[in-house]
């Protein structure tokens, strides 16, 4: 499977490569992540795992191409403006996914996958994909790159996957970029009572309440078991899990 980016093919090879080939977006968050973890964290880590799917890609003999469009930097985030954040609102993400999803179709792609690194952006995503594919004469897959598995991990935690700057996601920036994790690691106490977002009150149930996200110091769970041999593996197995997706969104819409 051959795979190029976007913003270096011209435009003879972009309508070329939209006959048969598929477009990929990645899209993450700027925004707070307690004290140790880069504002861009989202973004880093779905590169990171486009980058590693894509490389396992290159070695697969289909004869489909993957374009590889610039990632969306900036999501959803107004729940992480109380300490810093770069929030696009639903409404305007919603609007800047159908504008490229147009864009894309006008310029002859019919098979479109956004990858996503943010848990704000989930939903938003979903719901205009779906609207999307109910008015154009294209066929558009969408996934957030955590709930993707090879269905062989080994190891991991799935009660703080993915959570927010806590083991999950430290582990992984441990792994993918180790300079831009700053150290010691902060440990955080229990925190009493636990966040309703994360520890709905009954299965099912989303609860959210005022002041959440600040009464918690910007994370999820206790970041300083972190570790970046564990990253590696678990970004391996959504890397892996991610090429799978792709080959079959290939093969299922040929």
């Amino acid at each position: 499977m051959s795979q190029s980016r976007l913003s270096e093919l011209t435009w003879r090879e972009v309508r070329q490569a939209g006959e048969e080939g598929i477009a990929l977006l990645p899209i993450g968050s700027q925004e707070q992540h307690a004290s140790h973890l880069p504002m861009g964290t989202d973004t880093h880590l779905v590169e990171a795992a486009v980058d590693r799917a894509l490389d396992l890609l290159a070695k697969d003999t289909s004869p489909a191409e993957v374009v590889r469009l610039p990632v969306l930097p900036f999501g959803h985030s107004p729940h992480h403006l109380f300490a810093a954040a770069v929030s696009l609102s639903a409404a305007t993400l919603s609007a800047v996914l159908d504008d490229v999803l147009d864009s894309l179709v006008t310029s002859g792609y019919r098979r479109i996958m956004i990858v996503n690194g943010h848990g704000g952006n989930d939903e938003i995503m979903r719901l205009a994909v779906k609207r999307f594919a109910l008015r154009s004469q294209v066929t558009v897959a969408a996934c957030s790159y955590w709930t993707l598995t090879s269905g062989a991990e080994a190891a991991g935690r799935p009660d703080v996957t993915p959570g927010h700057a806590g083991w999950f996601e430290t582990s992984l920036m441990l792994a993918a970029c180790p300079d831009l994790v700053r150290t010691p690691l902060p440990a955080r106490g229990d925190i009493e009572p636990p966040p309703l977002f994360d520890n709905p009150p009954y299965p099912g149930l989303t609860v959210e309440r005022h002041g959440e996200w600040e009464r918690v110091g910007g994370s999820t769970d206790d970041p300083s078991g972190a570790d970046a041999t564990q990253g590696d593996l678990l970004l391996d197995d959504r890397a892996r899990g991610l090429a799978h997706a792709i080959q079959a969104f290939d093969k299922a819409t040929r």
